[in-house]
């Protein structure tokens, strides 16, 4: 019995420290996309992404962080004319509510750090030509990158985002489709992010 309670209260002791390591705090982030489409006859399009998070540090080498984020994506096409002279450059825009969560690695327990995780991306809106296909409503996404968080809570992070369903659609399995390729979306992120300490 005495072994038991040593035992129960060792344990009990354990979750004390470790909830006492523990913090949670918000934050916003922004910045920079640059965004593309693959098998898509596109160039590179910039816009920006803008959202919150919450950074739940588990310790100084490990934050998973929740993020709600708004994100502008899409491709610059070329646009020819039927039966036209000419041609012209457009913005295919594909606007996402992005829903994730990055898991952070701090080198050495400092700011700089790694960082990857999941997300799901719900369409808002998008611009694409009424007699083309329609882009489907949703996506799912992997997210990794790099970034340094100064003291103060400023920090500025590079990431790749990789989008991993067709948005069309497409799963490659009906030979019959339009598109012989899978058109995901890929985006560059440059951005900086504030993290509100909390007493």
């Amino acid at each position: 019995m005495k072994k038991i309670t040593l035992i129960a209260f060792v344990f009990l002791m354990s979750l004390v420290k470790l909830q006492a390591q523990v913090t949670v705090s918000p934050g916003i982030r922004g910045g920079l996309n640059i965004s593309n489409l693959t098998n898509f006859d596109s160039d590179p399009k910039s816009d920006f992404y803008a959202g919150g998070f919450v950074a739940i540090k588990f310790n100084k080498y490990f934050t998973l962080q929740p993020e709600l984020t708004y994100t502008r994506q899409g491709a610059e096409v070329r646009e020819f004319e039927i039966g036209g002279p000419g041609s012209r450059t457009v913005n295919y825009d594909l606007n996402y509510i992005s829903i994730g969560a990055v898991a952070k690695f701090h080198f050495g327990g400092g700011g700089f750090h790694i960082l990857g995780g999941p997300s799901l991306d719900i369409k808002t809106d998008d611009n694409f030509p009424a007699y083309d296909y329609n882009p489907i409503g949703t996506d799912f996404s992997i997210v990794g990158g790099i970034g340094y968080t100064l003291p103060n809570g400023l920090g500025f992070e590079a990431r790749f985002k990789q989008g991993l369903i067709d948005i069309y659609g497409y799963d490659g399995i009906d030979s019959n489709y339009y598109y012989d390729d899978l058109i995901l979306n890929t985006v560059f992120q440059f951005g900086i992010s504030y993290t509100f300490k909390v007493k």
